[in-house]
């Protein structure tokens, strides 16, 4: 990359044109993006598609100075540029909202906006900068306390202080991964749809990555596709579809997604089966010692999939940490095939019971031991991974290896560290090991955040094959989309309580996502609208 540049005058403000040519990233001997060739034009929303490890990251990181390429040129507004640092891209007007939040926890919102900026004055007039903020706040369709700090925040505010924080400093550049997971139906379109408007003004051009088809043809202008590192399709969003996209994504011989609908592919489960979860005024605390679960009552049948919706930080996360046996239960009872259920590791496996947690890897995994010792952690001290009290550590060896071969686990092997792997492939490990086995009741909690295509594909595969199997399979998700496709009934939680239910057949998106706002009160699944196509 030339160093002998004559940087640009830049205007201050005004969406800029980003261009990429030739770029190359290497890490050691991997190449992790190879000649990559982009165009952005000023004020568009591009979107950035493509399977975990295709090199999406390792772009935007480029661009945003967070990583520097060994080969190729980064061009803005015609001008090649050196981006050796955040600091020069920042320089520049580029800004990047991380799928992680980046917040400080123990300060306001107002100081996390004022900590975005790159210079922070010694001496802050409060009263002015108050007004300030707020005045910026009202240009903006997101309303959050000023003095409230993050971990006062459910997640889905906490995304959007991520995006505020950048927008305070009027980016020319945006870019954006995966904004709309933790937001409802309206959330996101409100989010996307200002973003859109916010590029065709003029003040911005975005970037965002996603791996939803949905938002890619709704507020896109135009797309890229990577694959294996390398840039495989370029074009207007108005001249593809979802399943050209998915091709391009997975390579000419891969299969087009499957249309989205409401309900599940396999027969319904019947009313007649026993109930395999059955929960009865569950309540429970939330980490700051306030009711987080206010009596809640479902139930699951064997064979069905019910979905629970959601914002989070209503409920959700406390649930699931209560059923599995996580959190404390103040009141109510859970019972399993008809039998109380404590959670105990004993009731576990006589039981039959399974989950896939949030996050696999703090929440399913110990992160310092290796992959065949992660999935012994159910049943190490049984037959026939351990005889007359001695662990058969050979065993544990040649069972990993079995289910790496068959999850399709990209690991260096049974004796690598779990921590090593992308959060794809520790998920499939979790799920071999709480798949293996005969299953009465499956717990997941967003069980393909973050994933590409192709692990969702395969994890709600095999979450399907479940419930063929006569399990119940409780899901909560704030993706809508998946419930959507998989389940025979949604409920909504809302501030701990569940405040509506509906077949997933008569499901309306418009409706699930005003309960899951908090904008109605109960209603009656049969009022419940036809879902369009």
């Amino acid at each position: 990359m030339s160093r002998n540049l004559i940087p640009p005058v830049k205007p201050t403000t005004g969406a800029l044109a980003l261009e990429t040519i030739g770029l190359t990233k290497r890490f050691g001997s991997f190449t992790a993006m190879d000649q990559v060739d982009m165009k952005v034009a000023p004020g568009t929303v591009h979107a950035l598609l493509g399977e975990n490890g295709a090199g999406k990251s390792t772009l935007v990181k480029c661009v945003a100075g967070f990583q520097r390429a060994e080969e190729g040129s980064i061009l803005i507004d015609g001008h090649e540029q050196v981006l050796a640092n955040p600091v020069a891209a920042r320089a520049l007007g580029i800004g990047m909202v991380y799928q992680h939040f980046t917040l400080a926890p123990g300060m306001t919102v107002a100081e996390n906006l004022l900590l975005a900026a790159d210079r922070v004055p010694f001496f802050i007039d409060w009263r002015a900068k108050r007004a300030e903020l707020s005045a910026f706040l009202a240009t903006t369709p997101f309303q959050l306390d000023l003095d409230a700090c993050p971990s006062e925040l459910a997640a889905g505010e906490k995304q959007k202080l991520e995006l505020l924080k950048q927008l305070y400093l009027k980016p020319r550049l945006l870019i954006l991964d995966e904004p709309t997971s933790v937001l409802t139906p309206q959330e996101a379109d409100e989010v996307l749809g200002h973003v859109r408007e916010f590029a065709r003004s003029g003040h911005c051009t975005v970037i965002i990555i996603t791996h939803k088809f949905r938002e890619v043809m709704a507020y896109a202008d135009s797309v890229t596709v990577l694959r294996r590192g390398r840039a495989v399709h370029h074009g207007r969003v108005a001249d593809t579809t979802p399943a050209l996209l998915a091709q391009a994504m997975m390579g000419e011989a891969a299969a087009p997604p499957k249309p989205l609908q409401s309900g599940r592919s396999h027969a319904q489960a019947d009313s007649a089966m026993p109930l395999a979860l059955q929960v009865l005024g569950l309540t429970a605390n939330g980490d700051r010692g306030t009711v987080a679960l206010h009596g809640v009552d479902l139930t699951v049948r064997c064979g069905e999939m019910l979905g629970v919706a959601g914002v989070s930080g209503n409920g959700q996360r406390e649930l699931v940490e209560a059923l599995v046996g996580q959190r404390v239960r103040l009141a109510g009872q859970v019972k399993v095939m008809g039998e109380p259920y404590l959670a105990s590791r004993l009731e576990n496996h006589r039981l039959k019971v399974r989950s896939l947690p949030e996050e696999p890897l703090h929440n399913a995994c110990v992160g310092a031991l290796s992959v065949a010792e992660n999935m012994a952690l159910r049943d190490f001290d049984q037959a026939p991974l351990s005889r007359k009290g001695l662990l058969q550590f050979a065993a544990w060896r040649q069972r990993a290896r079995d289910w790496i071969a068959e999850y399709g686990v990209k690991t260096q092997g049974e004796n690598a560290l779990i921590s090593s792997l992308s959060g794809g492939n520790v998920q499939r490990a979790v799920l071999a090991r709480e798949l293996a086995g005969e299953i009465n009741i499956l717990i997941a909690a967003n069980p393909v955040f973050g994933l590409d295509f192709a692990a969702v594909e395969e994890i709600h595969a095999r979450m399907r094959q479940v419930c063929q199997r006569g399990a119940g399979v409780l899901l909560i998700s704030e993706d809508l989309d998946e419930l959507l496709e998989l389940c025979d009934r949604i409920v909504v939680m809302s501030e701990g309580r569940i405040v509506f239910e509906t077949n997933a057949a008569q499901a309306n998106r418009k409706e699930l996502g005003a309960h899951m706002g908090g904008g109605t009160h109960h209603a009656h699944p049969d009022r419940a609208e036809k879902a369009t196509a």
